[in-house]
């Protein structure tokens, strides 16, 4: 069951997405030849700076999710119900003081937006983009109990039906009146729908939580709250790590720098939802296998999920590199293409950000927050100053290598540690081993796909296009086959694809 349900979710998660970043992109080609650049760097700028309220959470999401997968696998109801009156309680507060703390950031927006020259009223659009984030926390917290039975294929169908209907409208509304408010205000409308329609499967699902007033037991309340103020410092560090690049690049670089990287932004960020998804809907799974507490066990699906982490990180990498820029040629035209350094930079910044999923799954499905709850403010730090001293001598790409520098506090200390060791009793020298295996092969398969990609010099943009993606397609999986070929965990995923096509021919 645990199998079947973890490939459901990678087969609606992957396909939805699929079908969102195709829509996305058409949004985007649209929003960018009937508003232009600036919108663009707005748009990308305010997406960043609401992020932060996220930090408003404090993780009591994942917090309680952890404390979920045991009363769910023993099917204790009455623990269930309790914890999920427990999270509505918290979430009602939660998006009041986000609508508070956003709109009172509305006074300081000229701070962050010094170059707008666009007619626009930058501060109610802001307030817009908080009414949006206020909207994604009402009603969202019984997609949890959704999400610990392992069924996020459901959160994920009702999902792409939302983003779907969006874009289209988005789509319909930029065309129809230009009008940017507009376009933010139907993002609203549509995700308090979203979290109605989640709230009315779950409760079908799951009758048993009609009229909940169940009280959760001091205990429990004990260790989530420990658990939240762990993931407090992980919220905080995780926002100055990822969620401050336009920020920075508004603040020293401009709002069109902003724009440029928005659409590679935008692209990146897609693949590595689409891909991501297929090692992140693990974690109910993971979760679920860490309550028989065998380490042997756990450490040798580690292993696979690490593996497929790998496998799917260097294609996606990979195909990345190649192929981006002649999309963008294509897609919205040569202005917008970064310098090969920054691209070189961000594919870099990608790949060790994409390792990260399957020690993050583990690391999640475990409860371990409140061990290495100082290592993200280290690593945002690391972020903030080196970004920041190395723009100065690389420009937009040293924005993404003071990022890549942060990393290393997650690489060096807290993944061997609190993942490697804790979980799995394993040495370091293994550790390093496997993980600079994992880097020097992504580098060798990186290097030789773009040098080849590089010398195919053809004026027709189309056709460079189709050769990068056929290049992108091939070389790496099947450098990859060659290098793994007797590798344990490639015989282990060949022989569950072999499985998989037997079933379909019968």
């Amino acid at each position: 069951m645990r199998v079947k349900n973890s490939i459901k979710n990678i087969i609606t998660s992957f396909s939805s997405n699929l079908i969102v970043i195709l829509l996305g992109l058409l949004s985007q080609a649209i929003f960018i030849k009937i508003l232009g650049k600036e919108y663009l760097g707005i748009n990308g700028l305010f997406n960043n700076i609401v992020s932060m309220l996220a930090i408003v959470e404090l993780g009591i999401g994942s917090a309680i999710i952890y404390n979920l997968y045991k009363p769910v696998a023993e099917n204790d109801h009455q623990k269930i119900k309790a914890l999920m009156n427990f999270y509505k309680k918290c979430y009602n507060i939660i998006s009041i003081i986000i609508l508070l703390i956003g709109l009172s950031i509305t006074p300081f927006l000229n701070f962050f937006a010094t170059d707008v020259t666009v007619d626009v009223n930058l501060e109610f659009i802001y307030i817009l983009f908080i009414l949006d984030v206020f909207a994604s926390y009402l009603l969202s917290y019984k997609r949890s109990i959704i999400n610990a039975n392992q069924k996020n294929f459901i959160v994920n169908i009702v999902h792409i039906g939302y983003l779907v209907i969006l874009n289209l409208l988005q789509i319909a509304i930029l065309i129809l009146t230009k009008n940017y408010y507009l376009y933010l205000g139907i993002k609203i409308v549509l995700r308090l729908l979203e979290n109605v329609v989640l709230s009315i499967i779950a409760t079908k699902l799951y009758p048993y939580l009609n009229n909940n007033k169940e009280e959760l037991d001091e205990v429990t309340k004990k260790d989530i709250f420990q658990k939240v103020r762990a993931l407090f410092f992980h919220k905080i560090g995780g926002f100055l790590v990822l969620g401050t690049d336009n920020i920075i690049i508004s603040k020293y670089l401009g709002i069109v720098t902003v724009g440029l990287y928005s659409n590679y932004n935008l692209i990146i960020d897609a693949v590595s939802k689409l891909f991501g998804q297929v090692i992140n809907v693990l974690t109910p799974s993971v979760g679920n296998l860490l309550t028989e507490n065998n380490k042997k066990k756990t450490f040798d699906v580690f292993k696979r999920v690490r593996f497929l982490n790998f496998w799917i990180a260097t294609f996606s990498g990979i195909s990345i590199l190649v192929i981006i820029n002649s999309f963008i040629s294509v897609w919205v035209g040569k202005e917008f293409i970064l310098p090969t350094f920054v691209l070189i930079i961000l594919i870099l910044n990608y790949f060790q950000k994409s390792m990260r999923s399957s020690y993050s799954v583990f690391k999640e499905a475990a409860g371990i927050y409140h061990e290495d709850r100082f290592v993200p403010i280290i690593e945002s730090v690391l972020n903030i100053v080196s970004s920041i001293i190395l723009l100065h001598y690389f420009d937009l790409a040293g924005v993404f290598m003071g990022t890549i520098i942060s990393g290393l506090a997650l690489w060096c200390y807290s993944y061997p540690k609190f993942v490697y060791k804790k979980l799995f009793d394993r040495n370091y020298k293994d550790y390093i081993k496997e993980t600079l295996e994992y880097i020097l092969v992504f580098i060798l398969i990186a290097g030789i796909t773009f040098s080849i990609s590089y010398f195919i010099n053809i004026e027709n943009q189309v056709i460079l296009l189709l050769l990068n993606i056929l290049l992108s397609l091939l070389l790496p999986n099947l450098a990859l086959i060659i290098i793994y070929r007797n590798n344990e965990n490639f015989k282990y995923y060949l022989n569950l694809l072999k499985q998989f096509l037997r079933r379909k021919k019968v």
